[in-house]
């Protein structure tokens, strides 16, 4: 992702990444045609779609964007584009972080020599990697601020977690949390929050230490949850399932900036950010993937109980003077007010198999949501 921040702007570029699940056009069940949809898609998106580690996953990227409406409209775009690649094949493609039906595990890995090292090292770990995520580039070019801005940003992860929960099911039944993508994920050696760090050196420091113990393949496979990106002078906040809809996914990018805005005004001021308890951490993180935005959540500060729409707005209201500067805070608000009113990914996923009981009215439900201008079978008929 290049720079290029217009002279004077405070408002840094961003980037948003989306993986999603291929499956069956009729049947709903998750199948290893990922390949099939890149090149389908490709045409359209040339290097903004590709594979992911399992076959079962699509990824799509949006090109360095100034504004949240041009970003939201290559989100919209590349949903559109995937999906009818899908349908062209017999396939749809959906927005859910954890499969609905089908046999994801073990998913099959794509093939090549960088996963054959990951599967020596990571092991059963790989049986499980059938998640989709949302990750949210933030053009930071100076590495040792962008260490400090991750400070500030670590305690805000659980809220983001949990406004994004939508991966309730796996292996076919519902496991009673909102997000179980971020349960099955937080068993890697290098997952969850980063630990806090003073400087890009430590961090490297961190990194290589992290790869002598043989913790990682390579730098790609730094999964916590925000990082220095491997490949743009950005900081990543990898956290969220991916949201349903693509106005979901740009509204959560819009929050995720201002936050970094607001971070780096402190820590120009000389502000490091926190030191959390990680016992706290640990806790609130539970909660979110287990609540969602239906329940309560743990403020990591004071380890207090509150709800989840509470900690949402305070975050909301922490980031609202950069969010009107960017011509955000409508769009933020907005989305925040749809998930009090029709509930996180989790809910809506929930609600759509209460209906008749049937979890293919699930994966239609989400694939109709997921790029909702490019029609698809219905195949709730089952």
């Amino acid at each position: 992702m290049a720079t290029g921040r217009l002279p004077g702007s405070r408002i840094p570029l961003l980037g948003v990444e989306e993986e999603f699940l291929v499956v069956d056009g009729e049947r709903g069940e998750v199948v290893p045609e990922a390949a099939t949809v890149v090149d389908r898609a490709r045409p359209a998106l040339g290097a903004r779609v590709g594979g992911e580690i399992t076959k079962l996953q699509v990824e799509t990227r949006t090109d360095p964007c100034r504004s949240v409406a041009e970003l939201s409209g290559q989100l919209v775009e590349a949903r559109a584009v995937v999906q009818a690649a899908a349908l062209s094949a017999g396939l749809r493609v959906i927005a859910s972080g954890s499969p609905v039906l089908g046999r994801a595990v073990p998913p099959p890995i794509t093939e090549g020599p960088r996963q054959d090292r990951g599967t020596a090292t990571f092991r059963g770990l790989h049986d499980e990697l059938a998640i989709c995520a949302v990750h949210v580039h933030v053009e930071q070019p100076d590495r040792d601020r962008a260490v400090l801005i991750g400070n500030h940003l670590r305690q805000h992860l659980p809220v983001f977690l949990a406004l994004s929960a939508n991966s309730p099911y796996w292996a076919e039944r519902d496991t009673g949390y909102a997000s179980w993508r971020s349960v099955t994920w937080g068993r890697w050696p290098v997952a969850g929050p980063p630990p806090f760090l003073r400087s890009a050196r430590q961090y490297d420091e961190h990194v290589r230490m992290l790869l002598e113990a043989g913790a990682l393949v390579d730098h790609g496979t730094i999964f916590w949850d925000l990082r220095l990106s491997t490949k743009h002078p950005t900081l990543e906040v990898r956290v969220a399932d991916v949201p349903v809809t693509a106005a979901e996914s740009a509204a959560q990018a819009a929050l995720v900036r201002a936050l970094a805005v607001v971070a780096g005004d402190a820590v120009d001021r000389g502000d490091e950010g926190p030191e959390l308890a990680p016992e706290l951490m640990r806790l609130a993180y539970w909660r979110a993937a287990r609540d969602g935005m239906a329940g309560h959540g743990v403020d990591v500060v004071t380890g207090r109980l509150l709800p989840a729409a509470t900690l949402a707005a305070r975050l909301v209201e922490l980031a609202g003077p950069t969010l009107d500067e960017a011509g955000d805070r409508e769009r933020v608000e907005d989305w925040l007010a749809r998930l009090a009113t029709d509930g996180d990914g989790a809910t809506r996923q929930r609600a759509a198999a209460a209906l008749r009981g049937r979890l293919t009215d699930v994966v239609d439900e989400i694939a109709n949501r997921t790029a909702p201008d490019v029609s698809a079978p219905d195949v709730s008929r089952r």
